[in-house]
């Protein structure tokens, strides 16, 4: 069975959608990185409120309050605590945190695993934009062979 070439449009969806995963992934690596060390300024987060939401037969909740780092950092309301869940915490309860440096979230003093749903688009954007750039070189290595065979012969003696 002989092998079929993509064609010109599914190249293209491909790369497109190579790039909108690369476009997607690449601004959060750093901030997952990050949130995956719990790297940043420790304080404290006081459970106010949990919202769940329901889809496809499973619930999804997280609670919402207000972080107070330790020193003398600036108090944020309305913050989500990232991995928590209805039975958590409890209304009133406060829990280390720590902040590394995303507007509405922060983070167990354990980390997150944001990581993988990152690494994961990452590595789709590179693997549907890799055999575009085989493609690419193969066609520059032609191209480079085609104007070496058509330049004139400059050999001394000929």
């Amino acid at each position: 069975m002989r092998a079929t070439q993509a064609s010109g449009f599914s190249v293209g969806v491909a790369t497109a959608v190579g790039a909108l995963l690369l476009l997607l992934s690449l601004p959060n690596v750093v901030p997952v990185v990050r949130a995956a060390r719990a790297d940043g300024d420790p304080g404290t987060f006081l459970a106010e409120q949990v919202s769940c939401v329901g889809h496809l037969g499973h619930e999804s909740c997280s609670w919402s309050g207000t972080f107070r780092p330790h020193g003398d950092g600036e108090i944020r309301a309305d913050v989500y605590l990232y991995g928590s869940d209805r039975d958590t915490l409890r209304p009133g309860q406060r829990v280390p945190a720590v902040d590394t440096g995303r507007r509405a979230q922060v983070y167990p003093p354990s980390g997150s695993n944001e990581w993988v749903v990152t690494a994961g688009l990452l590595a789709g954007g590179f693997l549907l934009l890799t055999p575009l750039s085989r493609r690419a070189a193969r066609l520059l290595r032609a191209s480079g062979r085609r104007a070496h065979s058509d330049a004139p012969d400059r050999r001394v003696g000929s």
